[in-house]
């Protein structure tokens, strides 16, 4: 099984299986991870590209976010690979670069070890800052129905990943994400590609929120 084989059919599947989903996790949302991972993959050494690319594609598939019982399904990724005739080597090797990539493990004091999870890890948190990270969370606060900023709500604070997927359905406003975690990315990466590009899109968060509070307050 070669990239030329099975990226295509994956980009297929997930245009058909992600196209109904909120813009925050949607198509377009795997295909900028997927373009991320390949571009700091560039940069490193020893990285098994089917495998990376398969597990930038396919990272959101059977996340605890987007399923109905709120729980983890890494199942459906194998499921679906094996469908295709890849191999079982590759099929766990795209199963362990994804498992644990996910924000709320690192609460935990997860460590990821393969240059591909890391990757995978650095180009999702990649696409939660900066300008697309800015829109990604109104557009997904919106599907909620939270409301954008409220000052008298306090922020949360998580120190574990159950913790962190308690507040799944709570109504706390956008902004209160920023804080949440968007900002607490930037030092979570694991690249020097990712780093950098990561201190680029922070700041790009963080001109926002000044901007955004200085005229909330009225002074702008």
């Amino acid at each position: 099984m070669t990239s030329e084989d099975i990226i295509p059919k994956t980009l297929k599947y997930l245009k058909e299986e992600f196209d109904s989903k909120g813009a925050a996790h949607d198509y377009w949302h795997l295909y900028r991870v997927w373009r991320l991972a390949k571009h700091i993959a560039s940069k490193e050494e020893g990285v098994d590209m089917l495998v990376l690319e398969l597990a930038a594609l396919l990272h959101d598939v059977g996340d605890w976010k987007l399923t109905d019982d709120g729980q983890d399904d890494i199942g459906q990724v194998g499921k679906w690979l094996k469908s295709q005739g890849v191999g079982k080597d590759v099929i766990e090797n795209v199963q362990d670069s994804i498992r644990n990539t996910g924000f709320r493990h690192s609460l935990d004091g997860v460590k990821l070890v393969k240059i591909e999870a890391q990757i995978v890890h650095d180009a999702d948190k990649l696409d939660a800052l900066g300008a697309i990270g800015i829109a990604r969370a109104f557009d997904f606060g919106g599907s909620k129905g939270k409301i954008i900023h409220d000052p008298s709500v306090a922020l949360e604070h998580f120190d574990s990943s159950e913790a962190y997927k308690a507040q799944k359905h709570n109504t706390n406003p956008t902004i209160n994400h920023f804080y949440e975690k968007l900002l607490l990315i930037k030092d979570r990466m694991y690249t020097k590609t990712g780093k950098q590009m990561a201190r680029h899109r922070h700041k790009v968060v963080e001109e926002f929120l000044d901007e955004f509070h200085a005229e909330w307050d009225g002074k702008r």
